[in-house]
């Protein structure tokens, strides 16, 4: 497919509060010297705020105006890395091929330390080989991650955060600030509280109304915020956990 000819491109930029490595004005600032630099008319910059890259392009807010002003005639789609976009290297290349039919050219500026541009194919195939070596490596991080976590769990020891149900042995840090023992303990008021969310599950309230009632009975977090659905699902989750930690 020969390259388009309509110069129109779209920037794209995802920030979330856990993601700190690819801040908003980075993301500008390269998408903006990357179409200066190939002759690209910079018609928008979409900026995507709070959204989990695990959020299919389409779902999103921003996703939706990419759609439209494609349909509107921009040609090019510019973005910094490719999990500002897409969930994985799957998802990158339906939409790409997607993307083609209409004449549409994926640029992503950092894809391994080098930019890739669909509108050839030597591009398109730079970012198949790439995209399938950032997923393994993905993989293999997630389960190192998961190994490591599970090793700690097994060892009643704290992992990623302290879970509800439970306290650290002991807060205290070494000279570079490194807890200094991380066995869990049980916290008998949390732990209540789990088996009060368990009960009502079994008699079928739903996570949001066990929250509410968390809420209004004060029965605090683990953090002191407010209770939502998807944290009394969590807790839920680790009832298994917390029965082998307390025999």
């Amino acid at each position: 497919m020969s390259a388009p000819q309509s110069k129109h491109a779209i920037g794209y930029c995802r920030v979330s509060t856990d993601q700190q490595d690819c801040s908003l004005e980075i993301q500008r600032e390269r998408i903006a010297d990357y179409c200066r630099l190939h002759g690209l008319a910079l018609d928008a910059v979409l900026v995507e705020s709070d959204i989990s890259g695990k959020t299919r392009l389409s779902e999103r807010p921003q996703g939706r105006r990419v759609a439209s002003l494609i349909a509107a005639g921009a040609r090019h789609v510019v973005a910094l890395k490719l999990d500002r976009l897409f969930r994985n290297a799957a998802d990158a290349l339906v939409q790409c091929e997607s993307w083609q039919a209409l004449g549409v050219s994926l640029h992503l500026i950092d894809m391994g330390g080098t930019s890739v541009n669909t509108s050839s194919p030597m591009g398109k195939m730079m970012l198949t080989m790439l995209a399938g070596f950032a997923e393994f490596e993905r993989g293999m991080i997630a389960e190192r991650t998961t190994q490591a976590l599970r090793h700690r769990r097994d060892n009643h020891q704290a992992y990623n955060h302290t879970p509800y149900g439970y306290d650290l042995a002991s807060a205290a840090r070494d000279a570079r600030g490194k807890l200094i023992d991380t066995r869990l303990v049980p916290n008998p008021r949390e732990r209540s509280a789990i088996a009060l969310a368990a009960r009502m599950r079994e008699d079928g309230v739903s996570y949001q109304r066990i929250a509410d009632h968390f809420n209004a009975a004060g029965i605090d977090s683990k953090q002191g915020g407010v209770w939502r659905s998807q944290a009394v699902k969590n807790i839920l989750k680790s009832v298994c956990l917390s029965t082998q930690v307390a025999a």
